[in-house]
């Protein structure tokens, strides 16, 4: 039986896809969330959606789309709001917290968030370190399960 979807919630996040899988980018204003994206798209990711995500669950599993108004359009800070390609919906299986290094644990254990409802993978990442954008792409690939995380 298939589960109406729920209400559209619309969030401040940034969301890209990387290999067809989406990842929502959560922080603060001015944490480094479109820079990140912008990182991202510039090794091969999409951008879904920039600064605002409206987010649907269906079926347990959760839908990012971008707003009409902001569809295409991402802020790279000190050149302004650039069109960019996009697409449409991405399903998002991973979460990336923006947190400075000084805050994440060297080692930390498994961590999940709940958003709209769904359980996702959730990492903490410094968006302005160098590994930031191997780090999301190792996120990705353990969600996807090419990559397992050992506890050694």
């Amino acid at each position: 039986m298939t589960i109406p979807p729920t209400p559209t919630e619309q969030i401040h996040a940034t969301c890209v896809a990387v290999d067809g899988i989406g990842v929502l980018i959560r922080g603060p204003s001015r944490s480094g969330k479109s820079d990140l994206a912008l990182r991202l798209i510039d090794g091969g990711a999409e951008l879904v959606s920039d600064d605002r995500v409206d987010l649907t669950r269906t079926d347990g599993s959760l839908s990012a789309a971008p707003p009409a108004p902001l569809a295409g359009l991402m802020e790279v800070r000190g050149m302004g709001i650039m069109q960019r390609g996009f697409v449409d919906q991405a399903n998002v299986r991973v979460v990336i917290d923006l947190r400075p290094t000084a805050e994440i644990e060297r080692l930390p254990e498994p961590a999940e968030a709940e958003v709209c409802g769904v359980r996702l993978m959730v990492f903490h990442i410094d968006p302005f370190t160098v590994s930031a954008v191997a780090k999301v792409r190792l996120a990705v690939n353990m969600a996807s399960g090419s990559i397992i995380r050992t506890n050694d």
